[in-house]
């Protein structure tokens, strides 16, 4: 791990969404130098950790600030409440804007001033944008913050991007897939250590979209086995970074190519598919309806094209081919054969999802809990 020098010793910081996980490590990373940390959360209480609450904030000639709060949800444009939309751009989008603005001059009485945000690189591959478009929208708000304000700011600020090469372990991870998913991330630490690094550095080091893996080796890191949840294990790239190394790591080897729509026929009666089929029937029962209430449609591509369901929301519940009876409530596109290797247990809908072998819309709260009927047919698959 990166070891802390002091330089941020004397230095005021003040970063937004940090009661927790990522901003909270880089505050109780930049508290341990000797810095004084201003924090913004939803409430205004103070960290029992770290000194100054968002009111004390205008007390002090901030030196650093670091926008990390931000709101997430992955849902397509007609699954998107206009609620959440407006959250997510005013969170990521408006909040990041804002509070540059108001800590701006501030930030130019400083001798070595910085703002980094938590976003990613400005990847317009449509694949990021196709099942989340408001999320990526929200996100891509802060990034282009950071390559306006950069050159705006030119030799006053040092104005950059802070991204993760995979997954990281934070609440909002285990939201998305479960509190199994945590094997498969890194910790808020290696996170926190990128942070520092930039902000060490002179403000004629702007303008750029950081990651966090990738930093750390120019700061002499070589063991990234430290920052893993479970070494070892596969880890989840995470999103907006398609680079062969970023969507293959520990995957085999193999680029992952998203899949093509599958074939709107109704799916054949037989064959594996048609297998798995017949044993999710077997396992429906009123107590697996009743805590997953959710209609679910999979349109299957590959060797066994189809289209077909699974009624979790109604009666006992159902399972077959071709179009549900109702409406879904989530649509699954992916490959068959992976399709089989996800109820069989040997690929997570997580891992599927966050590498582009699955796309998901609608409630992304209802694929996680498909995950505990999978667990119940493991057995018998």
């Amino acid at each position: 791990m990166l070891q802390n020098t002091g330089k941020l010793a004397g230095k005021t910081l003040f970063i937004t969404g940090a009661s927790r996980g990522i901003g909270k490590a880089i505050a109780l990373k930049a508290a341990k130098d000797g810095a004084n940390v201003v924090i913004a959360a939803k409430t205004a209480q103070a960290h029992p950790k770290l000194p100054g609450t968002i009111y004390t904030a205008a007390e002090e000639s901030i030196d650093i600030l670091v926008n990390n709060a931000s709101a997430i949800n992955l849902t397509g444009t007609l699954e998107t409440p206009m609620k959440k939309v407006d959250l997510m751009l005013g969170v990521n989008l408006r909040g990041t804007y804002l509070t540059s603005k108001l800590c701006i001059p501030h930030l130019l009485k400083s001798k070595n001033p910085h703002i980094l945000n938590l976003s990613p690189p400005l990847n317009l591959n449509p694949i990021w944008f196709k099942n989340h478009t408001a999320y990526t929208m929200a996100k891509y708000g802060m990034s282009m913050c950071v390559l306006g304000m950069a050159e705006e700011f030119r030799g006053s600020i040092a104005v950059n991007a802070l991204w993760p090469k995979t997954a990281i372990q934070t609440a909002a991870m285990e939201m998305l897939g479960g509190a199994e998913v945590g094997k498969q991330c890194r910790n808020v630490d290696i996170m926190s250590d990128a942070a520092y690094a930039i902000l060490g550095k002179p403000r004629s080091y702007t303008g750029n979209f950081v990651i966090d893996e990738e930093i750390l080796k120019t700061e002499g890191i070589k063991d990234f086995d430290i920052y893993a949840v479970a070494p070892g294990n596969a880890l989840l790239p995470d999103f907006f970074l398609d680079e062969a190394e970023a969507l293959v790591q520990n995957m085999g080897g193999q680029v992952v190519i998203p899949v093509a729509k599958g074939d709107p026929r109704s799916a054949a009666t037989s064959g594996p598919i048609a297998e798995t089929f017949n044993i999710i029937k077997g396992v429906l029962n009123p107590d697996i309806v009743k805590s997953t209430g959710g209609v679910y449609k999979f349109d299957l591509s590959g060797e066994h094209a189809g289209v077909w369901f699974i009624d979790m929301k109604n009666g006992g519940g159902s399972a077959g081919s071709g179009e549900p009876p109702v409406k879904a409530d989530v649509v699954m596109t992916m490959d068959s054969a992976d399709f089989t290797k996800m109820f069989a247990g040997k690929l997570k809908p997580t891992m599927a999802f966050m590498s582009g072998k699955l796309m998901i819309k609608g409630d992304m709260s209802l694929a996680i809990k498909m995950e505990k009927m999978m667990s119940m047919m493991k057995s018998k698959l």
